[in-house]
C-alpha cells in the first residue's frame, strides 16, 4: 500500500497493491449504477440501487461535491466532522472501476459512528481487493485526519464482508438489528 497521491487533473487516489482507490468521477456513473444493481450487491445494499436518474443527481450533486468538501478539509486541518468520503475502486491491471470504498457517519448508532463501506463487482469477489481497498481508507483515515477510531456493520449471513472486517483489524462488538436485519458490529480504534 502506497500514499495518498494526487494526479490526473488533482484527482484524489490512494494506492493499494492491485488497486486504487480514486474520488468518483461522472464517468463512473453508468459502472457504478450497474455494480449497485448486481444481485450480490443489493442484497447487502438494498438501498443502493435506485434509478439511474437518482443516482445521476446523487453523484453530481451529492457525492462528488462532499468528497471534494471532506478532501479540502483535510488539506486543512484533517478535521472531517460528518463529511462523507466516496471512493471507487479500480483495478490497476485493466483501469476498470471495479467496486466502491467509502466512509461517513452510520446515523443508527451512537457515536463515535463512522463507518467504512465497500462494495466490488461480482467478477472481481475473492480476489483481496475489497480488503486492499478497506485496509488503505482506513490508514489514510487514520494517518491524515482527527478519526481516532472506526466502526463496521456486515449482515450476520455476509460472511466475505465479516472477513474482511475481521482481516482489517476491527474487533467484533456485538450484534444489532437495523429495519430487522441483524448486523455484527465492530470497531478499530488508531493504532
Amino acid at each position: 500500500m502506497g500514499n495518498s497521491q494526487e494526479k490526473n487533473e488533482d484527482i484524489f487516489t490512494i494506492e493499494c497493491d492491485d488497486i486504487l482507490l480514486r474520488e468518483y468521477r461522472v464517468e463512473d456513473l453508468d459502472e457504478f449504477h450497474n455494480l449497485t444493481w448486481q444481485p450480490h450487491f443489493y442484497e447487502f445494499l438494498t438501498d443502493w440501487n435506485v434509478s439511474m436518474e437518482q443516482r445521476e443527481d446523487w453523484f453530481k450533486n451529492y457525492e462528488i461535491p462532499e468528497n471534494k468538501q471532506f478532501l479540502n478539509a483535510v488539506s486543512r486541518d484533517g478535521d472531517i466532522g460528518e463529511l462523507r468520503l466516496r471512493l471507487s475502486i479500480i483495478s490497476k491491471a485493466t483501469g476498470q472501476f471495479i467496486g466502491v470504498c467509502g466512509t461517513g457517519i452510520k446515523d443508527e448508532l451512537p457515536p463515535p459512528n463512522r463507518e467504512i463501506y465497500y462494495g466490488i463487482s461480482n467478477d472481481h469477489r475473492n480476489k483481496g481487493y475489497t480488503t486492499q481497498a478497506a485496509k488503505g481508507l482506513i490508514k489514510y483515515l487514520f494517518d491524515k485526519t482527527n478519526v481516532e477510531e472506526l466502526i463496521a456493520i456486515a449482515q450476520i449471513h455476509n460472511l466475505a464482508s465479516n472477513k474482511v472486517i475481521q482481516k482489517c483489524g476491527f474487533e467484533f462488538q456485538n450484534v444489532f438489528e437495523i429495519d430487522s436485519m441483524k448486523y455484527k458490529y465492530y470497531k478499530h480504534r488508531k493504532y
